[in-house]
């Protein structure tokens, strides 16, 4: 049994989209360098924490498939941030965590990356820490690139290995649809097929757009700009997820892009009432689950 010693936080991780992604070549060390426009949609999780009197972090969640232990994103950045504060906390031992899911596990992507950013930023809160949200994204990058983006976002330009975030202004349209079939992509199978088919060009990163213009852009204008490197080696992976893709591009007869290494496929419409409609369209014609979403809710 545990003992309750502070009031509850609670806060809402975001999915996240890639609007446009560009690859390069492998570095040596083995990461590939990139160049990419991500943006929230309002698409939530609900996570809880309760400062507890027993040390370690302990992670409960309502979805059966999500592990709870220390493998979970949410698990290691709490952790660390524990032990880094420990000595100069001294009150602070351990942490209860209850996650609710509500982002599809592995088809939104960023879902788990947006759990394990929001626990720090719910602990900085929770403990009153006052770290900045840099010195939390530093801690963050220790477990993965797309952590950083959800201390900058809702809208933001991530070039490095996605840990150098620049802050850009949202897009003027608002509105998107999220096509979430059950399939999951391995991030890192996908990059090995990007490299077996020898796609990564030094030149992918060298034109870089002129971001604030974009944002202003209509739908129909933006959309045929969209490019994702990742979609050919995850299409070629997953012949379903390319069939899925030809079939939402040829239904909906307008381009459709895939977000981050897969599975969700996107589009974007200008207003709330077309992605409402899209989404049922989808629904009913391909039998697939489609969300119509908020970009960067506020």
């Amino acid at each position: 049994m545990t003992e309750v010693m502070a009031k509850s936080i609670r806060v809402s991780p975001p999915a996240k989209i890639n609007l446009h992604l560009r690859v390069g070549p492998p570095t040596p060390d083995g990461f590939h360098p990139l160049m990419s426009w991500m943006v929230t949609v309002g698409l939530f999780d609900n996570l809880e924490f309760v400062p507890i009197s027993r040390p370690g972090v302990f992670l409960e969640c309502d979805d059966p498939g999500i592990p709870c232990d220390a493998s979970n994103l949410i698990v290691k950045t709490a952790t660390a941030l524990l032990e880094s504060v420990k000595e100069n906390e001294p009150g602070v031992t351990g942490l209860r965590a209850a996650l609710q899911k509500r982002i599809p596990v592995g088809a939104a992507p960023g879902q788990s990356s947006s759990d394990g950013a929001f626990a720090l930023l719910a602990m900085n809160e929770l403990l009153k820490l006052n770290w900045s949200r840099g010195r939390l994204a530093e801690l963050a990058a220790k477990f993965g690139s797309d952590l950083s983006f959800f201390f900058h976002g809702p809208s933001s330009i991530c070039t490095g290995r996605g840990e150098i975030v620049n802050p850009t202004p949202p897009p003027k349209l608002r509105w998107a649809i999220l096509i979430l079939p059950k399939i999951h992509m391995a991030t890192p199978a996908v990059y090995r097929r990007f490299d077996e088919m020898k796609m990564g060009q030094a030149n992918a990163l060298a034109s870089v757009p002129d971001w604030r213009q974009w944002a202003t852009l209509a739908a129909a204008e933006i959309l045929p700009l969209l490019i994702n490197d990742l979609e050919a080696p995850a299409f070629s992976l997953n012949p379903a997820l390319a069939e899925l893709h030809i079939r939402a591009t040829q239904s909906l007869g307008r381009i459709v892009r895939m977000s981050g290494s897969g599975s969700t496929l996107f589009t974007l419409y200008d207003s709330e009432a077309e992605a409402i409609q899209a989404a049922s369209h989808i629904q009913d014609q391909l039998q697939t689950r489609a969300l119509p979403v908020q970009l960067c809710p506020a």
